[in-house]
């Protein structure tokens, strides 16, 4: 434990915030990111988010983008925004308290569950930025995803 938390969570944190970045750069759901990178891949950025980390996100980004045929799409919730619009450190963090909570609930590995959520009703919920699911409290979220809808 180096810091605040334990280094795998911060390197989960840091895989739901690229996701994020490549999605946003790439005008996708995530969940498009996601499955076109594969669970190998996740895994692989997950095993050396700590090296990534110290890379520039773009560089990383672009390489992804490029490696993985990642398509330009027409998912712009940014731009939809009506409201103070979340950074991708935000949501790195929203979706790594959830990926988290529902390991310990679930005793799932990290990975499975992390490509779980993203394809699940709540990623669409949470990354509609004129709602309110992005910023409800983690236990609210963990109840809604197990109830399999918003409470």
């Amino acid at each position: 434990m180096n810091g605040r938390e334990d280094k795998k969570q911060n390197d989960l944190f840091f895989v739901c915030s690229l996701i994020d970045y490549i999605a946003r750069q790439t005008k996708n759901e995530r969940k498009i990111v996601v499955n076109a990178l594969g669970k190998e891949e996740l895994e692989h950025l997950y095993d050396l988010a700590d090296v990534y980390h110290s890379e520039n996100i773009d560089k990383i980004t672009h390489e992804l983008i490029n490696e993985y045929n990642i398509p330009i799409g027409t998912f712009d919730n940014v731009a939809a925004c009506q409201y103070r619009v979340p950074t991708y450190w935000d949501m790195g963090k929203v979706y790594h308290r959830l990926i988290t909570d529902i390991c310990k609930a679930e005793s799932k590995p990290i990975i499975d569950v992390l490509i779980e959520v993203y394809n699940s009703w709540i990623s669409d919920s949470i990354d509609d930025y004129n709602s309110s699911m992005y910023y409800e409290n983690p236990s609210y979220l963990l109840a809604s995803y197990k109830a399999g809808k918003p409470l």
